[in-house]
């Protein structure tokens, strides 16, 4: 599988409402939030996304130092629930660190992770560095990824 990697401008039209559609469908509907998903961060971001029969599936955002954190960041993670138990997510956070690793030269990725998710994180080098706290209603906990040297 491919994963794309780009910028807010290298996003057509149909990729960016897909992605928008995606994360509504996930973290509205399926997770019955209600919160401002268009936070700013967007256009400051490189999107990863991954297609299947021409359809986004897979998501996340990546972030600079000073945009969400004080650290490098993947947010906004999101599987189609039809792709869920594949192995997709890990693929895609695998990815996605390799991509803030190689091309960004971070040290160390941050992420805010739901409770729900804690071990799903932990299996893939994240840990704990918060206690836990509600983000939009949901709990969260702040973990850090630092690659063994």
């Amino acid at each position: 599988m491919n994963f794309e990697f780009k910028t807010f401008k290298e996003l057509n039209f149909d990729e960016l409402y897909e992605i928008l559609q995606l994360r509504a469908e996930i973290f509205v509907v399926e997770q019955n939030c209600v919160y401002n998903d268009l936070d700013g961060l967007d256009k400051s971001a490189v999107h990863q996304f991954i297609k299947k029969n021409n359809e986004i599936i897979a998501y996340s955002r990546l972030l600079k130092p000073g945009t969400r954190f004080s650290e490098y960041s993947i947010g906004r993670v999101v599987v189609k629930q039809s792709e869920r138990g594949t192995g997709l997510g890990i693929e895609l956070m695998n990815e996605a660190k390799n991509f803030i690793l190689r091309e960004w030269k971070a040290t160390k990725i941050k992420i805010s992770a739901q409770k729900y998710l804690r071990k799903f994180y932990e299996n893939l080098g994240f840990e704990i560095v918060t206690d836990e706290y509600l983000e939009d209603g949901i709990p969260h906990f702040g973990m850090i990824f630092q690659p063994k040297i």
